[in-house]
């Protein structure tokens, strides 16, 4: 079946469970104060569904908001295994038709001073750090990153079964005594919603080369959830609701600021 083009999306032509996944998603940043009304918000993109899917989520749901905030983009380049030039150009295509400003940059995956074996966690590192500079160069205190309730339960498990400790990846993360936060609004969605999503529509989906891509613990982990889904379809909002994160104190009650939240108005179903 072809894909249909994302431009209808844009354009309002938005089926139900597409405005469900939005919802969802607005659902997250209002239970955890993520963004606020005039709030910079750096985008982490990878080029993958997820990336891509909080993009559009984010910035057709402004549309519908009585407040605005301001959506940037940054994709990294790893030069030791970049996208081709002509992928970065749609996925500039993609973000000028999402009206955020888009940039792309190449940078080594290995940063200067390390000097022992590579993996995933020192890649995801010099990433972030990466992220943060830039967000710091900008002026910008979020960054808001992909992961999904998936993300969030692979992380779960991961953290219990290997390093013995009950934690996951927050919804809200403060670095630097709260001059920058990472904020995840997708936290509350299944993966599912975002493979739809890419397997829908024409999104310019770029699955950048990783040599630990199935090799990894989280790969690993994935087919054991999805066993454990077979037996209560419930599972991975078991394991979230198990962190009590809805307790946990949002960004702008946390720096005793006055909240701000939004409120979702458009109400189609």
């Amino acid at each position: 079946m072809d894909k249909l083009p994302y431009s209808k999306l844009i354009e309002g032509d938005i089926p139900p469970w597409v405005h469900r996944f939005i919802k969802k998603t607005g659902k997250g940043i209002n239970d955890f104060s993520m963004i606020a009304d005039g709030d910079t918000v750096l985008l982490g993109i990878s080029g993958g569904k997820d990336s891509l899917a909080l993009a559009l989520a984010l910035s057709l749901r402004r549309k519908w908001l009585p407040i605005d905030y301001t959506l940037e983009a940054l994709h990294i380049n790893w030069r030791e295994y970049p996208v081709s030039e002509q992928k970065v150009a749609e996925l500039q295509q993609f973000f000028d038709a999402l009206n955020i400003s888009f940039t792309s940059v190449d940078s080594h995956m290995f940063h200067e001073s390390y000097h022992k074996d590579f993996n995933c966690y020192h890649c995801s590192r010099n990433r972030r750090r990466i992220l943060f500079e830039e967000a710091s160069r900008r002026g910008s205190r979020i960054v808001a990153l992909g992961h999904h309730l998936d993300d969030l339960v692979e992380t779960s498990l991961i953290n219990l079964c290997f390093r013995g400790d009950f934690s996951t990846m927050l919804p809200v993360q403060e670095f630097f005594d709260g001059k920058l936060y990472v904020v995840r609004p997708m936290i509350q969605v299944r993966e599912h919603v975002m493979r739809r999503l890419e397997e829908a529509y024409d999104l310019p989906v770029v699955k950048p080369v990783c040599p630990y891509d199935q090799s990894n613990i989280r790969s690993k982990i994935k087919p054991i959830i999805k066993d454990l889904s077979q037996i209560d379809r419930l599972t991975r909002e078991h394991i979230y609701k198990a962190h009590k994160l809805s307790c946990r104190i949002p960004r702008e009650e946390a720096q005793q600021q006055p909240v701000n939240r939004e409120s979702d108005s458009h109400e189609q179903e």
